[in-house]
């Protein structure tokens, strides 16, 4: 039985045709095949910078390779506390978040990024903490021990933006806080009269207002001005890179303390198990030594704080409580003593 003359030309036309077809399209580009590997993205407030580069992603990122044989990378953002907080409100992609202040957590809560609940995690979400100290130039050439000394008439004073830092924000309670402290430590009650007059005093001698504590630094280590007042970390770096300065311990001063959150919003499902695993490692007691060798104080072992002879002794330590949280202490000393009190005089 003959094949048709059309079957024919078709089945020439195929012989032909297809190595050619096969021939182009192993030429073509092919789509890269997926690695498995997860990027992380962290926004966090200044002076995480060295201990979540050097130690934390690379200690999470060894464990999680070991366990699950997926390659973890991280991305990262590093600004003030309320700034960091202004980006994620306003878009930027960060899945997590550490910041100075709990204020800024709860910011997030009420924007609706964040929806589970931080307080769950140990130290009710305080990944870290550390107390507020000066610093003065190599000799102490003004004569500065306390924070009182940073209003006598000469002293010029660098001090972060509370607008946008979370540090200069702890700063302000600091000090405000430390002369209540002292008021109350004699026969007096709490002299809050006082306690304004020296902010105020203090605010006066303020030559530079940098958007965040690391900007201070950087501002100060440039020349300018006598002073600074920041974290004792921030202190503590500058001092183990043999920096010309000295650090001064006030009497009273407070413990800034800092919460890890989840940005839920931002969160895809097939990176939620990664995302917590991260999350709890930052509780570890891995990472809780990791922080206090770059020398923040642990949230959950103080055997590791006792262990590092560089943190300071406070004679009246304070923390937020002292002003009721931050619930408190925003509207009564920021706005109302600072803002309303100091800083528009």
């Amino acid at each position: 039985m003959r094949m048709s003359t059309s079957r024919r030309s078709l089945l020439l036309f195929a012989a032909v045709c297809l190595p050619l077809i096969f021939l182009i399209t192993s030429c073509l580009p092919k789509p890269t095949a997926e690695s498995g590997d997860v990027t992380i993205t962290l926004y966090g407030f200044s002076i995480m910078k060295e201990s979540l580069e050097k130690a934390i992603y690379p200690g999470f990122a060894n464990q999680w390779k070991q366990k699950h044989g997926q390659a973890v990378e991280f991305q990262s953002s590093f600004a003030g506390s309320e700034t960091v907080t202004n980006q994620i409100l306003r878009g930027a992609p960060a899945e997590i978040a550490i910041l100075s202040i709990a204020r800024d957590a709860q910011r997030l809560k009420s924007g609706g990024f964040i929806t589970s609940d931080w307080h769950s995690f140990p130290a009710q979400g305080i990944v870290n903490k550390t107390p507020f100290v000066i610093i003065v130039r190599k000799g102490n050439p003004k004569g500065i021990h306390d924070f009182k000394d940073l209003a006598a008439p000469g002293v010029r004073l660098i001090h972060p933006d509370p607008i946008s830092s979370g540090g200069a924000q702890w700063s302000i309670l600091a000090i405000y806080g430390a002369e209540l402290k002292e008021s109350a430590s004699g026969t007096e009650e709490l002299n809050t009269a006082r306690a304004v007059q020296t902010l105020k005093a203090i605010w006066k001698n303020v030559i530079s207002t940098p958007g965040s504590a690391r900007e201070a630094r950087t501002t100060f280590e440039l020349g300018n001005g006598d002073a600074l007042i920041t974290y004792e970390l921030d202190a503590l770096l500058m001092k183990q890179a043999n920096a010309p300065i000295e650090i001064v311990v006030p009497k009273a001063t407070i413990f800034s303390e800092h919460p890890a959150v989840v940005i839920d919003k931002n969160v895809s499902a097939n990176k939620r198990a990664v995302v917590d695993a991260f999350m709890q490692y930052l509780w570890s007691d891995e990472a809780q030594q990791a922080f206090v060798n770059f020398n923040f104080y642990s949230a959950t072992n103080d055997a590791f704080n006792q262990a590092n002879a560089n943190l300071a002794h406070i004679e009246m330590p304070f923390t937020i409580e002292y002003f009721g949280g931050w619930d408190n202490a925003y509207p009564d000393v920021i706005e109302k003593v600072f803002r309303d009190q100091v800083q528009r005089k």
